[in-house]
Parts: C-alpha cells; sequence; structure tokens
C-alpha cells in the first residue's frame, strides 16, 4: 500500500471516529510535518463527494456528514404511546356502546354514571 494511501485511511479513521469536528491542527498532529494535511483533507473530500455521506468543513472543523439530499428520506418517525386519562377512557367506552352519540350524550351519561357511583 503506498504512503498516500495509508496516510488517506489514518486520515479517514480519525474524522470517523471523532465525537466532534476536528480542526486542522488537531489532525495535523497524527503526521509528520512534512505532509501536506489540507490535500490529503481536500483529496479525501473529493472522494466522498456524491456518496451517502460526505466530508465536510463544519464548525472550524472537519467532519463526516450525511449528503444533504438523503436528509428527507432519513427522518425517523417514532411511534409516542401514551396513556388516556379515565375520563378518555370512560368517553371512548360511551361511544362505542352508544354510537352514534352526540357531546351531550356522552356528558349526560358519564354524569349519570357519576351519580350511580355516589350512592
Amino acid at each position: 500500500m503506498s504512503e498516500l494511501a495509508q496516510q488517506l485511511r489514518l486520515l479517514e479513521a480519525l474524522l470517523f471516529a471523532a465525537p466532534e469536528p476536528l480542526s486542522l491542527e488537531a489532525v495535523s498532529g497524527y503526521f509528520d510535518e512534512t505532509t501536506d494535511v489540507e490535500g490529503l483533507l481536500r483529496e479525501l473530500s473529493e472522494s466522498y463527494a456524491g456518496r451517502g455521506v460526505n466530508l465536510v468543513r463544519l464548525a472550524g472543523g472537519w467532519t463526516f456528514r450525511t449528503a444533504p439530499d438523503l436528509a428527507p428520506k432519513l427522518r425517523l418517525q417514532q411511534k409516542i404511546t401514551r396513556k388516556l386519562s379515565r375520563a378518555a377512557v370512560e368517553t371512548l367506552a360511551v361511544i362505542a356502546y352508544h354510537q352514534p352519540v352526540t357531546r351531550a350524550e356522552i356528558e349526560q351519561i358519564r354524569h349519570e354514571a357519576e351519580r350511580e357511583a355516589r350512592r
């Protein structure tokens, strides 16, 4: 493997493993002073252009980000389950048993059930 390929591999691994964007100075610390780190960053950025992830300059450093055109397809949809209140469960029970039913009828039935429960 050539020296250039080895340097690109190291740079790729550094950026991939970093939890935040790496500055040019931080990246340069992993290479000897004769290495053209800016050139390596450009070359790696070009090799990732058009792929699912891109190497971009962000917040004064370099990091991998998903391609902007894929963002709509990567939106997460999470189901959120919530417990219904007692009143909501009672209302749904009335609707299920007496449908079709109006709001006024629901309130009357619930009011009568409360009165019976107090006896």
